[in-house]
């Protein structure tokens, strides 16, 4: 078994800007093809996470598939459960808000999320708001087949929707307590329910009658946040959480027999209340070599406690298989096993996830998901027909169903292929349920007038909690159901999808589709049903099908303008140059046929040392790429090896956006949020917008680029005869003259560069083969050591001798500059040995304090500014330095009766921070050591009648 805990999968507190501090994940659940799960959390938000990176360290180091596909944010309270449909097309959330929302995948409604910095690679917009609950949705879960989902919540209610039309069927009101677990029975004949009436109800499917009501194991169970309880595929039992025996005092997880519905078996051993329950999807046998009958048949659960603990038991063993002890910080609330059955999902209200992960050998006589549809064959049930035309497959041809092995998910649910030519009736009425159609008529003048006003996928839906049936004419069909219900699909080039092999447990059949790209047609782009691709399917008698009416390449826009003409009515995605060229994968391979660049006259005119030949430009390659900040777009440049013209691409998700061609191979790309940049061999350096648009004019630098990185607007360009520029996009102007790197190379022939970049504050940082670090000071018009090995032979605060590193400063700049020098000098026992004058450690330690002040200022890191600060501060006052402590007080305090706006000499502040804050904490530290105390109280006295006006 392997484990992994997933730092990045979070949910994060929106009120704690520039911190991320996890909130409690209150549910989670894995896709049904396991390329994805999904999370709810306590920031009312559902979050949903690429599994690949999580179980494959690889992939997550290379960021494909991107960790974050999607944020969902339309619930207004916190998200307290989350379920995909078994077929995958739908995800159920059930919110605090009491409001359980059904989303539906949106090709269009990708991009960046309002309010925040996130992006979201895949769209999954809300397809209808399921209201009827009158306080918080605990659970819900969907029904074998995805007939029905039921919900749950604090209301004491249990509602039963229709899978299909999203209509309420059945309000159930007969528990006396919140309501706070929800399973179906695999066989689809029962529905159970956990309450904090202390008890488990068995309700019929047929008529949503009680069957039976389970107390015994209940009587002294406490109350807990949930009861989620979960039924075996095999259909023979009910694990319930948050039971107990011994009159409360041992807490168990109570197994349920089914027909006699009592609890004769329990499982023993969490040290506090068992909050979840989760069977694994698969039928286990005993021997393997035997048939599948209910002798041979076991089954594989996992329980959560509010303990800490992760325990998987297997129902043939009377002992679990594992314990997973102090997994999470805090209790458990949710569990989740992958459709293959070898992956476990567990999240806590600590906010993060664990990840177990078994062989096929630990979990032996693992059954095939045919071998379990047959077997529940036996129970002889036969579930309640569909609506009318509706179906949760996909008709496709059989040559075809091989091909469609992607992970996207498949269109929505939608009405099998019919004709609207002939009126339909209103209303239909199939078991129980009542079923409206919506139908649209073409008038002339070829306008569009439909003969019922329905929702379309621009608004969302709410469904009706009036009453059963419903009297009010709402249309029930989903909007992006309407629109698969009939319309051929165009292909998609081969070379835009990424093939990726489906679990064979899943009888999903998945639609062809970029894995996270945008498209331009419809929802299950890529199926092809053999039709003409029309753009409008007319009928004899001139009615319009639904399909005509949705938004077909209209970014999702539902609403159409009075008078538009029909036949304008296919607008293509907005063109982009370049974005409707079918990209191609370039091979990787070394240019030789491009002569270099001549070395600029200047270089070899300059005065003084020479670098020629000391800084070489990167090699000249066919494909060189460099990836957003902060997202997963890529900025390609792509070197032709005939005489064909080179070319820059960028790129949003496998979508090529824009383009543009240059006349010199590219050598360097940088990209940032706000501007991409692309150095060529001939000395010149492009710089675009996201959309394409050159933000500055071509800058001719003489020599071809060594280096070329930027950071938010900052552009750094180190060219060959070592001479360093850099600019500010954004305001259009150098942050300095153009320097030469020749002060910090001409010390050594055999220094070189080890390290190349640029601060969002446009100071640059050079790191040499000789471990010193150099940034340069426009201000003193020279370069400045940010750090260096020397610091290492003797400071107490070098970063290998501090054992509690701050986390926050520890990933300062100054930090990590210090974390890749220790990394490459390697410490040398003979000097860390030698005999050392009296005044050593002290010197030194001091000296890199205030190297590391001067640093941290140099890079705009206040956070590390203030850590050295006070470390300095507590130096001083240990060795007793009087004099340099006065001088650091009157520095900080600065003029007595300085005001604004009077004294130019002296600032208030320091990389954002009050300097007179910062002296307050200082003479904290002084008042309490031993020999600066009378200082620190003096000067505090002073803080006191400076801020009373005195």
């Amino acid at each position: 078994m392997r484990f992994t805990k997933p730092a990045w999968v979070m949910h994060k507190d929106s009120a704690m800007r520039g911190d991320e501090k996890r909130v409690s994940i209150f549910s989670c659940h894995v896709h049904p093809d396991g390329s994805r799960i999904a999370t709810g959390g306590l920031d009312a938000k559902v979050r949903i996470w690429s599994t690949k990176p999580i179980l494959n360290h690889a992939s997550e180091l290379s960021g494909r598939p991107p960790k974050s596909l999607s944020t969902l944010t339309m619930h207004t309270g916190p998200v307290l459960v989350v379920r995909w449909a078994h077929s995958g097309r739908w995800l159920a959330s059930g919110s605090d808000d009491e409001i359980v929302m059904i989303w539906d995948l949106d090709p269009t409604a990708r991009g960046k999320v309002w309010g925040s910095d996130e992006v979201n690679v895949e769209g999954w917009k809300p397809l209808k708001r399921l209201v009827g609950h009158e306080s918080d949705v605990t659970d819900v879960a969907w029904s074998p087949g995805d007939r029905y989902l039921a919900s749950v919540g604090l209301d004491s209610a249990v509602l039963i929707w229709c899978g299909y039309t999203l209509e309420r069927i059945r309000k159930i009101d007969q528990h006396q307590g919140f309501v706070k677990g929800v399973c179906w029975d695999p066989v689809g004949e029962f529905l159970a329910t956990g309450s904090d009436d202390r008890s488990v109800r068995i309700w019929r499917t047929t008529d949503w009658e009680l069957e039976a009501e389970v107390r015994k194991p209940f009587d002294h169970s406490p109350g807990t946040f949930f009861r989620r309880l979960s039924w075996s595929p095999d259909g023979a039992h009910i694990t319930a959480s948050n039971a107990t025996n011994n009159e409360g005092y041992v807490f168990i997880a109570a197994v349920i027999a089914r027909n006699t519905w009592t609890s004769e078996i329990s499982l023993v051993g969490h040290e506090n209340t068992v909050e979840v329950a989760a069977y694994n999807p698969h039928i286990f046998l005993r021997d393997p070599s035997q048939p599948v009958t209910a002798p041979n048949i076991c089954s594989v659960v996992a329980l959560g406690a509010d303990d800490r603990a992760v325990s998987v038991w297997q129902t043939k063993a009377p002992r679990p298989l594992i314990v997973a002890k102090d997994v999470f910080e805090r209790q458990i609330m949710d569990l989740s096993w992958s459709a293959d059955g070898l992956t476990l999902y567990a999240v806590s209200s600590d906010g993060t996830m664990a990840v177990f992960s078994f062989d096929v050998t630990e979990l032996e006589g693992i059954a095939p998901a045919s071998a379990q549809e047959q077997y529940l064959k036996r129970f002889g049930f036969t579930p309640p027909p569909l609506p009318d035309g509706f179906s949760h497959q996909i008709p496709m041809e059989p040559a075809k169903a091989q091909a469609n092995n992607r992970i996207t998910p498949p269109p929505s649910p939608r009405a099998q292929s019919q004709e609207f030519g002939t009126a339909t009736p209103a209303t239909v009425r199939v078991g129980g349920e009542q079923i409206h159609t919506l139908v649209a008529k073409r008038k002339p003048k070829k306008r569009i007038q439909p003969t019922f006003a329905g929702s379309l996928s621009g608004a969302v839906p709410s469904s009706s909690a009036n009453g059963i049936p419903s009297s009010k004419p709402v249309s029930t069909v989903p909007a992006s159901s309407s629109a698969a219900s009939a319309r051929p699909f165009p292909d998609v080039p081969s070379s835009s999808t990424v093939p990726i092999s489906v679990p064979t447990t899943s009888a999903l059949a998945l639609s062809v589709s970029q894995p996270f790209g945008e498209t331009s047609s419809g929802f299950g782009l890529g199926l092809n049903t053999g039709e003409p691709a029309d753009d409008f399917s007319m009928d004899i008698d001139g009615e319009v099908r639904i399909s005509s009416l949705e938004t077909y390449g209209q970014n999702g826009k539902g609403k159409r303008r009075a008078g538009e003409d029909a036949d304008d009515r296919v607008a293509a995605k907005p063109r982009t140059l370049g974005g409707d060229r079918v990209r191609e994968n370039i091979p990787v391979r070394p240019l030789s046929s491009r002569a270099a660049a001549p070395m600029a006259i200047s270089s070899l005119l300059a005065d003084g040392p020479s670098l020629a030949g000391r800084l070489e430009a990167p090699q000249l390659v066919t494909y060189l790429k460099a990836t957003v900040e902060g997202s997963e777009d890529i900025f390609e440049g792509r070197n032709a090896e005939g005489d064909e013209p080179n070319e820059v691409i960028f790129v949003s998700g496998k979508q090529t956006q824009w383009l543009d061609y240059l006349p010199s191979p590219i050598v360097a790309l940088a990209a940032t949020s706000t501007f991409c940049a692309a150095a060529m061999q001939d000395g010149s350096v492009n710089v675009y917008s996201h959309t394409g648009r050159r933000l500055m004019p071509a800058l001719s630098l003489g020599t071809s680029c060594h280096s070329l990185t930027g950071s938010k607007h900052m552009l750094l360009a180190l060219t060959t005869s070592g001479m360093l520029y850099v600019w500010d996009v954004r305001k259009q102007s150098a942050k300095f003259a153009p320097t030469s790197l020749a002060p910090i190379l001409a010390a050594s022939p055999n220094l070189t560069i080890v390290t190349v970049a640029v601060r969002p504050n446009g100071a640059p940082v050079i790191q040499l083969l000789d471990g010193v670090a150099y940034s340069y000071d426009p201000l003193l018009l020279a370069w400045t050591k940010l750090s260096e090995p020397w610091w290492a032979e003797g400071s107490d605060a070098w970063q290998g001798r501090q054992r509690n590193n701050n986390q926050s400063a520890a990933r300062g700049p100054v930090a990590v500059i210090e974390g890749a020098v220790s990394e490459r000098m390697a410490i040398d026992n003979a000097k860390a040995e030698k005999v050392r004058p009296a005044w050593w450690n002290a010197a030194l330690t001091l000296g890199h304090l205030e190297t590391k002040l001067h640093a941290a200022k140099a890079l705009d890191s206040p956070q590390e500014y203030k850590q050295a600060l006070l470390l300095y501060a507590k130096r001083i006052a240990d060795e007793g330095f009087r004099a340099k402590a006065e001088e650091l007080v009157k520095e900080l305090f600065g003029p007595v009766y300085w005001r604004p706006n009077r004294e130019d000499s002296w600032s208030p502040t320091t990389l954002g921070m009050s300097k007179r804050d910062l002296l307050k904490e200082v003479l904290n530290i002084f008042v309490r050591s031993k020999t600066l105390t009378k200082l620190g109280q003096d000067w505090q006295d002073i803080m006191k009648k400076s801020q009373n006006g005195e």
